[in-house]
């Protein structure tokens, strides 16, 4: 391997400034398809010598796509833990792939916008991401990229139950589709709860930052289907999108109300957070995320007049313990990383000013628009 992982990807700066439609609430659209192939055990199920085998047979098959021409390709067993961590926290790989080791393997484009996990829950996770509400775009890529798949594989698939997979909420035709929303407002009015539960009634499942099992660090929640079976692709995604849009209206109505009715309590919470960590000296990664999310709350409303929503987009990432540890090129115990992440923010921070109510004309202005990156 010429490259490292750290040397491919894109600078976490760099990241951070790409745009998208609604971005203001939806951070990024990723669309996933599971694939097995037909004559080998599921992941789970088989050997290491039969991961190995599927390794060999689908690594070549995925490096060989258009798509894949520049591109970081390895196995998991030559990645280090601190290597799996950095693809977890910037969402390229899963957390039960980050544990995987011989016999699995990933490969990701230049662009991180196609990611391919080989041998995770299913010998092939394909997924495709993009800033912002792309739902659509993110199917396209991926579809294209299935079907040159499709030609020189031969995946398990049955036409009763469609394409088969190791979890049965992923059969047929093995399509995930999801988003990640950015919703303060809807969690500092209260309104969160009853949202959550009216999304679960339309049949789709609401996570927190890292999937299933983990919680909604940031007020960032992951809306995804839950079921694959009897709809088409295209079906699940333009009924996804119906519900996004609901979604980022409701927190956009949240955002106007607060304003109007609880500006006082709303300015007062984004104020103590930018107190905090522009002067705190030892901050967990997790207080760190829900006060920048108060902060970027702050951004969209204007509360810091010349401050890019990118610069706490960016912050966002490189506190998380794995991007702290790389940037400092040492690994810290626990608490090392606090004072380091403290020392990290008030440093960036520096030439942030506290937060300054805006005129009412200029905060609907902001809500309007959003802060641009």
């Amino acid at each position: 391997m010429s490259q490292s992982i750290h040397q491919f990807l894109i600078p976490v700066g760099e990241a951070a400034k790409r745009t998208g439609p609604a971005d203001k609430v939806v951070l990024s659209s990723r669309v996933r398809l599971a694939r097995n192939l037909r004559q080998f055990p599921f992941p789970g199920t088989g050997k290491k010598s039969d991961r190995l085998k599927v390794l060999d047979v689908l690594r070549p098959a995925v490096e060989s796509l258009p798509e894949l021409t520049e591109r970081f390709s390895d196995t998991l067993d030559n990645l280090s833990p601190m290597d799996k961590q950095i693809l977890v926290e910037r969402h390229l790989v899963s957390r039960e792939h980050a544990a995987r080791g011989a016999g699995s393997g990933v490969v990701l484009n230049r662009e991180e916008t196609l990611c391919v996990m080989i041998n995770e829950e299913d010998h092939l996770r394909m997924q495709s991401l993009r800033p912002g509400l792309q739902l659509r775009e993110a199917w396209q890529t991926l579809d294209k990229v299935d079907s040159a798949l499709e030609g020189p594989l031969d995946f398990a698939f049955s036409f009763d139950l469609g394409y088969l997979t190791a979890c049965p909420t992923n059969l047929g035709t093995g399509i995930r589709v999801s988003a990640m929303l950015h919703l303060p407002a809807l969690v500092l009015s209260e309104q969160i709860n009853q949202i959550i539960q009216a999304v679960n009634k339309l049949g789709l499942a609401v996570r927190g930052l890292y999937g299933e099992g983990t919680e909604a660090l940031g007020n960032v929640f992951q809306v995804s289907n839950q079921m694959t079976l009897g709809e088409t692709e295209n079906d699940i995604v333009e009924r996804i999108n119906k519900v996004l849009a609901q979604l980022i209206d409701h927190e956009e109505n949240a955002r106007a109300s607060l304003l109007e009715k609880k500006s006082s309590t709303l300015f007062n919470h984004i104020g103590r957070a930018y107190g905090i960590v522009a002067n705190a000296h030892c901050i967990s990664s997790k207080e760190t995320m829900n006060l920048l999310s108060l902060m970027r709350l702050g951004v969209d409303l204007g509360l810091f007049p010349g401050v890019q929503r990118s610069l706490v987009d960016e912050l966002f990432i490189i506190t998380q313990p794995a991007h702290l540890q790389i940037g400092l090129s040492e690994k810290l115990s626990a608490e090392e990383r606090d004072l380091a992440r403290a020392d990290m923010l008030r440093e960036r921070l520096k030439h942030v000013h506290r937060p300054a109510p805006p005129a009412k004309s200029d905060a609907n202005a902001g809500l309007d628009k959003g802060a641009k990156s």
